[in-house]
């Protein structure tokens, strides 16, 4: 077994010795039930690693030479088996694993990984890449049907560190096994940071961002990792892909898109070269409310066409506001903050205000600023209780899991003109085929990251669940919703991927031509078709082995 030490836990989010005593669960669990109105008077406790039955290894033998780092213990087999959606986490929370790899790899450098690719191709082995596993999507599931001999699962946390750092352009070589917070460290001495926090930083990895298109914490400018890329680096089955390091090319179809939210169809991303930002040490914050989440809505549309680019520029309904400790959810309440590594903020924060001001918002106690390091900060309030509860969410998922409650998100994108209607129309479908299907519900949204033309905005779902049909009641709401994110003009993910879990709605989002282009550029890549088959294309049929 490769994971020695502190290990996660192989269902839920974190450590082993992160998980909450029962009392603590039980405590969380009636404060939810006091707010929401719904779930369990009765904790259950998530199944232990001893009592897993998982279904029997397929005998696949490795070279030799890669046997070593090749392991089938139950631990590695079930952490590997799924990502840290709802729907995982509460298979994992009962012991329910129904996909384990067959086999986890822990390659240890390029090579490692051509030798596997040669032998899963040979072997008609499926390759399922790993990063820090925090798909919600379904996107590590080793799920790729019966065509192939058996599952491997590639995980890549041996491919680790800052190779090499540019501080004269800014920018930084990284494996892609790095965990975000290790890619950042190293970074400190220059007074450069990637500048790139999704909820999932703890764990998320550099490559693991990458394949996915991952967004960031930050509501503006740089939002998502696919801003940060000068070039990629890959091992394919039929050999190496890297592009030319450059800070921009019009030669040709970027060969480095075509890689980015590929989610390891192609081939294994295994170091990029990334533009960096100098580490702020200006920043200005503070929140504002508006009567009705529209309100703020059309003050954050005003902001950025403006010129405004606030790091921070969460809107959050009266439910989130309230959930997260924001508010008192009588009204929206709009986090605004301003950053920068050489000019203090105050000004700009003060422009944004009065723009605030200007179509109805009310600043809510006094702005936080703080200035270089040794400065201390002034004030406090809303944005710092939201951004507690932002970090703490995943652990509380968990919590929630035991207390019977359904949690289910959906993230999304439109542009301005149709936001109104559309915000509107996908927050009552939520809550009515929540309703429908559990009983109750409350959904609230926030807008997560903002464009001058439009804004991706997060519905989040929560209802009470029914012990042993937890599964079925978030598939019947995903569906609903899903359907209406797509028939309403929007798309169906902002920044969690594709997986397999959005591919119905993927599959009629994307155009005909282009699917016809990426399976071909598949098939040209890996022509045994072995890298994480039924993401992004059907899992075809592989060739007969020569």
């Amino acid at each position: 077994m490769v994971s020695e030490g502190r290990r996660r836990k192989f269902w839920g989010w974190g450590y082993e010795d992160e998980q909450p005593a029962p009392e603590e669960t039980r405590k969380i669990a009636e404060q939810a039930r006091g707010v929401l109105g719904f779930g369990a008077e009765h904790i259950h406790a998530p199944a232990r690693l001893a009592d897993l039955e998982l279904p029997p290894a397929r005998r696949l033998v490795p070279p030799s030479r890669l046997a070593g780092i090749c392991h089938d213990d139950v631990y590695e087999r079930a952490t590997h088996a799924m990502g840290k959606s709802y729907k995982d986490v509460v298979r994992g929370f009962h012991g329910e694993i129904p996909h384990p790899p067959d086999l986890v790899a822990f390659p240890r450098d390029e090579d490692d990984i051509a030798r596997l690719l040669e032998w899963c191709s040979r072997e008609s082995v499926a390759v399922i890449p790993f990063g820090g596993g925090t798909s919600v999507v379904g996107g590590v599931e080793p799920l790729v049907g019966d065509a192939y001999r058996g599952t491997l699962s590639l995980d890549l946390r041996r491919l680790t560190g800052v190779v090499e750092v540019d501080p004269a352009s800014r920018a930084a070589r990284i494996r892609a096994g790095t965990p975000l917070p290790d890619a950042d460290a190293p970074l400190r001495p220059h007074g450069l940071s990637l500048r790139h926090f999704p909820q999932s930083y703890a764990f998320a990895t550099v490559g693991g961002s990458l394949v996915t298109r991952a967004g960031g914490h930050y509501a503006t400018g740089g939002t998502r990792i696919d801003d940060f890329v000068e070039s990629l680096r890959a091992i394919t089955p039929t050999g190496v892909w890297e592009s030319r390091r450059l800070p921009g090319s019009g030669a040709g179809p970027s060969p480095d898109r075509l890689l980015l939210g590929s989610e390891g169809v192609l081939g294994v991303v295994t170091e990029a070269w990334l533009r960096l930002q100098d580490r702020p040490v200006h920043r200005a914050s503070q929140a504002v409310r508006f009567r009705t989440f529209l309100d703020g809505a059309k003050a954050v549309r005003t902001l950025v066409q403006l010129g405004l680019r606030p790091a921070n520029c969460r809107l959050l309904d009266g439910g989130e506001a309230a959930l997260s400790g924001a508010g008192d959810g009588t009204s929206a309440v709009l986090l605004l903050g301003f950053e920068s590594a050489h000019f203090p903020q105050g000004g700009e924060l003060e422009q944004a205000l009065r723009c605030c001001r200007d179509l109805g918002g009310t600043p809510v106690g006094t702005p936080r600023v703080r200035g270089p390091q040794g400065t201390p900060p002034q004030g406090g309030g809303p944005e710092q209780r939201w951004r507690d509860g932002f970090l703490a969410a995943p652990y509380l998922r968990d919590a929630l899991v035991a207390a019977g409650i359904l949690v289910e998100t959906f993230e999304t994108a439109i542009t301005w003109d149709r936001f109104p209607d559309f915000t509107t129309g996908i927050t009552r479908a939520a809550r009515d085929a929540a309703a429908d299907v559990c009983g109750a519900a409350a959904v609230n949204c926030r807008l997560t990251h903002v464009y001058p033309d439009g804004a991706a905005l997060y519905v989040t779902v929560l209802a009470p669940a029914r012990r042993g049909s937890e599964t079925a009641q978030w598939d019947a709401v995903k569906s609903t919703v899903c359907e209406l994110l797509l028939d309403h003009g929007g798309t169906i993910t902002h920044h969690h991927a594709v997986g397999r879990e959005h591919r119905p709605w993927y599959d009629r989002q994307r155009p005909d031509a282009f699917a016809a282009a990426l399976g071909a550029a598949k098939r040209a890549l890996d022509p045994r078709a072995i890298l994480n088959p039924g993401v992004l294309l059907d899992a075809f049929t592989p060739p007969t082995t020569d």
